[in-house]
C-alpha cells in the first residue's frame, strides 16, 4: 500500500503541482515589481490590469507546461499532442491575425506609456480626450461630442497634449496711432494682473509686436497652460484686454477703407 502512494505516478504529479504553484508566485512578483519600476506615470487602475494580464499569461503557460509533464509521466506522447495543438494555434493565429495585432499593440501603448486615460491626444487626425484605453482599441471623444473607437494596430500618427504643458498665442491689433512702448508695458501689465488672478504656473508674457499689419500694429501675448485650458485662457485674456483697453483709452484697430471722389 505505500508502495502505491509512494510511486512515480503518485509522487511526481504533486510535485509538479508544488513547484509550478511557487514558480507562478516568483514570476508574479517580479512582474509587479518590473512595471512598477518601468512605468512611472501610469496610475494604478492601468498598472493592476496590466499586471493580471500578463500574470494569467503566466499562469496559463505553467499550467500547460505542467500538464504536459504530468501527461508523460502517465505514458502518454505529448509530442504528438503537442504537434496537433501547433497546427490548430497557427489556423487561430492565421483566423485571429488582426486581433493579435491589437494585442500586442495594446501591450506596447502600456509599456511605453504613451497615454493614459484622460489624457487629450491627436491619432490619426482626429483630436480628443482618451475614454478607455484597451489591448484591443482606443476610444476617444471629441471636445465637440464625438466619439471615435480607433483598433490600436491602426495607430500610425500620435501626439499627446496632456504630457507638458502648451503656449498659446493670443494678437492684440493697435491703431498705428498708439505709442509702442506704451502699449507693450501696458499689455505686460495686464498679463502679470490676469495670470496672478487665475493663479497660472508660469505668468503670461508680452512678446512685443509681432507684425505691421495693414491697418494695425500687432501685438503678441504667449499664455502657457496646459491643453485642456488653452483655449478658455484665451478667451479670458482678449475679454480682460479688450475691457482694460476702453478704460485707458487706447483703440484696438479694425480694417478701414477710405475711398477718394475723383
Amino acid at each position: 500500500m505505500l508502495e502505491k502512494i509512494l510511486s512515480k505516478e503518485v509522487v511526481a504529479p504533486v510535485v509538479i503541482i508544488f513547484f509550478s504553484i511557487i514558480t507562478y508566485g516568483v514570476l508574479s512578483r517580479i512582474v509587479k515589481r518590473l512595471f512598477r519600476i518601468k512605468s512611472k506615470r501610469v496610475n494604478e487602475k492601468r498598472q493592476k490590469t496590466f499586471v493580471g494580464l500578463v500574470n494569467n499569461v503566466i499562469k496559463y503557460f505553467i499550467v500547460l507546461v505542467a500538464l504536459m509533464m504530468i501527461l508523460e509521466i502517465y505514458g502518454i506522447d505529448t509530442k504528438s499532442l503537442v504537434a496537433s495543438l501547433g497546427v490548430a494555434s497557427l489556423v487561430a493565429g492565421l483566423a485571429l491575425q488582426d486581433l493579435l495585432k491589437d494585442v500586442i499593440a495594446g501591450f506596447s501603448i502600456i509599456l511605453e506609456d504613451q497615454y493614459s486615460v484622460g489624457d487629450i491626444v491627436s491619432i490619426n487626425g482626429f483630436t480628443g480626450t482618451v475614454q478607455t484605453l484597451g489591448l484591443k482599441t482606443t476610444k476617444l471623444k471629441a471636445l465637440t461630442g464625438e466619439v471615435r473607437m480607433i483598433a490600436n494596430r491602426n495607430i500610425m500618427e500620435l501626439t499627446n497634449y496632456s504630457v507638458d504643458d502648451n503656449t498659446s498665442f493670443v494678437d492684440v491689433s493697435i491703431s498705428y496711432d498708439s505709442n509702442v512702448e506704451e502699449v507693450k508695458a501696458f499689455l505686460t501689465e495686464v498679463c502679470e494682473t490676469l495670470s496672478k488672478e487665475l493663479k497660472l504656473t508660469k505668468s503670461a508674457q508680452c512678446l512685443g509686436v509681432e507684425k505691421l499689419a495693414d491697418s494695425s500694429v500687432n501685438f503678441r501675448i504667449a499664455i502657457t497652460s496646459s491643453y485642456a485650458d488653452k483655449f478658455q485662457l484665451a478667451r479670458r485674456f482678449q475679454e480682460r484686454i479688450k475691457a482694460e483697453c476702453d478704460k485707458k483709452g487706447i483703440v484696438i484697430a479694425y480694417p478701414q477703407l477710405v475711398i477718394h471722389n475723383g
